[in-house]
This record gives structure tokens, sequence and C-alpha cells, in this order.
């Protein structure tokens, strides 16, 4: 078996403008899909929020590697990154983010990390 991770690149569009620039939301998130694909933070998450009418950006450190997501209020859209070093069950972005943030599109792609696998 040859060792590797898994990556998750997840856009939602048609989101709730007031929800992306709501931080209590957006720590919530976070603590879901920490929970949900059981996940170890390292040090709680970090937040930055733009002034105005501006979006969030949110990074946590994992054990497993990291979490990120970047909110963007003005396209009604947020990004969302999850690594982790090895493979486990997938996560249910879609609903997730339907619920929390109104999207009305979420698309998830998924993509094998292999370590150490010689380029063919």
């Amino acid at each position: 078996m040859n060792p590797s991770g898994c990556e998750w690149v997840v856009e939602a569009q048609g989101c709730n403008e007031a929800a992306l620039r709501d931080p209590a939301l957006l720590r919530n998130l976070f603590q879901s899909l920490i929970d949900g694909m059981l996940l170890h933070a390292v040090e709680p998450p970090v937040w930055h929020q733009f002034p105005g009418a501006g979006g969030i950006t949110g990074l946590c450190l994992l054990a497993e590697s990291h979490l990120a997501c970047h909110t963007f209020p003005e396209y009604r859209s947020l990004c969302l990154n999850v690594f982790c070093c090895r493979i486990r069950d997938d996560f249910d972005f879609a609903a997730c983010l339907k619920k929390a943030f109104g999207a009305s599109d979420v698309r998830v792609r998924k993509l094998e990390r292999p370590y150490g696998q010689p380029w063919n």
C-alpha cells in the first residue's frame, strides 16, 4: 500500500452575503469539519476579517495538515480547502454549506496526494 493523503477543494456559490461576513458561522464551520472529519487542531484557527463589506480568511493548522477558507461576499462565494495527511471518509460539504451559508451550488474536487511515488 502506498501512503497518501487527501485534499478537498470546495467552492460554494450563491451564498448569503451576510453569512459570509459572520465570524461565528465560519468558526462553527471549522468546528463542524474538525469534529465531522475526526481532525485535530494544533492551535485555534487564525482569522482575518477584511474591512467594510469584505470577507473573511481563516486558517487552522491541523495535526493532519490544514484547513483554510476564504469568503467573497461581493461574489456570494466561499472557497474551502482541507488537506489531510492520510485518506479518510468524505464529508458532506454540500449539505453543510447549503445549511450554514445558503449556498445554491457546491462543487467538491477530491485529490489524492501520493507521497514518495515516482512520477512516470
